[in-house]
């Protein structure tokens, strides 16, 4: 075990050096074994209470919400501050071991899957709010901080963080994930809300991405280091770490719904009211399948048709004149049974019942496991493609819904589909290609918000190209030369 921790802190002085003490099991990360002697060195590192190999533990940290079957890793380990961090990565790197992190298990694409065993990370236990600056408008969290927590912890200085994509994911997981939401439509993405990243690198050194302390709105100094990490997927190093952006709360909000007599109106008023620049912070469809599944698991009484779920924040006088837009333009469209909702209660019931939307679809088919996949394309282009993506669903035969943060043109098919059909679970896999790559066609992406993981990759190469490819490996190479950083995902 010695020899082990001694390796550990020369990996920077010799990259490519294994150790193992004469007469110790040796690791096999291809296998996903971890010999007995690696198992104590991490115990070393983090205490026996924070090192699990059991069976269950393993299970539940080899597989997220998606249903990419599940790879467990070698062992899980909790660690409790950035220094046992760091000394966990250049323990595993100088053995060889793949590193994967682990935050709430949120993730849709398999992005946890441990497909060459290894030490799964579990940042959770790091979960301070280490800094709130309020002045400035940003805030440093840890990893095992969560959206919710943080802006429990905001509710009484005016500011909040509207970052929202529906589960209560951590910051720093959703910063690796390039996590959306609801909201991003006013107030953007993951990517226009992070200010600095504490990295801990492959081998164990720690990067400030902005500089140490740093937290500058704007700046132009060298390469954004800060959004590479934004969106890596865990494939470059473990956040440690996140200086987030804050914004001002809203002195006053509104929520409400409009169901349309097809997905065509839906879709043509968001693109209408986004035109007319009416300042919506979200703007949400439902297909009628979807509203019909969040009437019975969320007890509302909604229209069963296409459906907008909208929500204006700001003073109560602009929010008198975004209303009145709004509604001539949901009516010109045909839109009807439009309700508002203004009491704090009643808009929270209306927007868990959305946030739900996961689990009132997989309650369509017990027993069933929910396949989502999402993309996201120009403004101008969304009707056409949701139009011809509910025309797929219908052809597919499937079980499956419609969803998205349409304000951006982001949306989600959720399929149900029985993981032991494999004549069913070809047609579910196939209709997530043709949906990536009819938006790709239309100069979308494949994925606004889920990631690549497991399941993208090939979509990825033909949104990228063979230059972005090379290019994307060639920095994938330098940072983690040993592939050891959550192989198997992204590239």
């Amino acid at each position: 075990m010695a020899s082990l921790l001694r390796a550990a802190g020369t990996w920077g002085l010799f990259p490519w050096r294994g150790y193992c003490s004469r007469g110790m099991q040796c690791v096999s990360s291809l296998q996903g074994e971890l010999g007995k002697g690696f198992v104590e060195a991490l115990k070393a590192v983090v205490g026996s209470p924070h090192v699990s190999t059991a069976a269950a533990d393993r299970e539940q940290h080899g597989h997220d919400e998606s249903i990419h079957r599940c790879q467990p890793p070698g062992a899980v380990v909790w660690p409790q501050n950035v220094e046992q961090v760091s000394r966990l990565a250049a323990l595993c790197y100088s053995q060889g071991v793949p590193i994967i992190p682990f935050g709430t298990g949120t993730g849709l694409e398999g992005g946890v899957c441990a497909v060459q065993g290894g030490v799964c990370v579990n940042l959770t236990h790091m979960d301070r709010i280490l800094k709130l600056n309020p002045e400035d408008f940003s805030v440093v969290v840890e990893p095992g901080v969560t959206r919710k927590v943080l802006n429990t912890y905001l509710r009484d200085s005016g500011l909040w963080f509207p970052v929202d994509p529906g589960a209560d994911a951590s910051l720093c997981g959703m910063v690796a994930t390039a996590a959306s939401g609801t909201n991003a439509v006013r107030y953007g993405t993951m990517r226009d809300n992070v200010l600095n990243l504490e990295v801990v690198l492959p081998g164990g050194r720690l990067l400030h991405t902005a500089g140490l302390g740093r937290h500058f709105r704007k700046s132009a100094a060298g390469y954004n280091l800060t959004g590479l990490f934004v969106g890596s997927e865990g494939t470059l190093g473990l956040i440690t770490a996140a200086t987030l952006r804050l914004h001002p709360a809203p002195e006053a909000m509104v929520a409400a719904t409009c169901a349309f007599p097809s997905v065509q109106a839906a879709v043509d008023t968001t693109v209408h009211i986004l035109q007319a620049a009416v300042p919506v912070a979200r703007i949400e469809f439902l297909d009628e399948v979807m509203m019909d599944a969040c009437n019975r698991h969320s007890q509302l009484n909604c229209s069963v048709a296409p459906t907008l779920f909208l929500e204006f924040h700001g003073s109560e006088r602009a929010l008198a004149e975004q209303i009145e837009r709004a509604e001539e333009i949901t009516q010109h469209n045909g839109g009807s049974h439009f309700c508002w909702a203004k009491e704090a209660e009643e808009r929270s019931r209306l927007w868990a019942a959305r946030h739900n939307a996961w689990y009132a679809a997989l309650a369509l088919r017990p027993g069933c496991k929910g396949y989502s996949t999402d993309v996201c394309v120009p403004i101008s282009r969304l009707p056409e493609i949701l139009v011809q993506t509910k025309e797929d669903l219908k052809a597919s035969g499937l079980t499956g819904t419609i969803v998205g943060h349409v304000g951006d043109g982001n949306f989600h098919c959720i399929l149900l589909v029985d993981p032991e059909d494999p004549e069913e679970l070809d047609r579910v896999k196939a209709f997530g290609k043709q949906l990536g790559r009819r938006a790709l066609a239309l100069h979308g992406t494949c994925t606004g918000e889920h990631g690549i993981g497991l399941g993208k990759q090939q979509l990825l190469q033909e949104e990228v190209g063979d230059v972005g490819m090379e290019t994307m490996r060639q920095l994938k190479a330098m940072l983690d030369p040993r592939g050891l950083m959550n192989p198997g995902k992204v590239l």
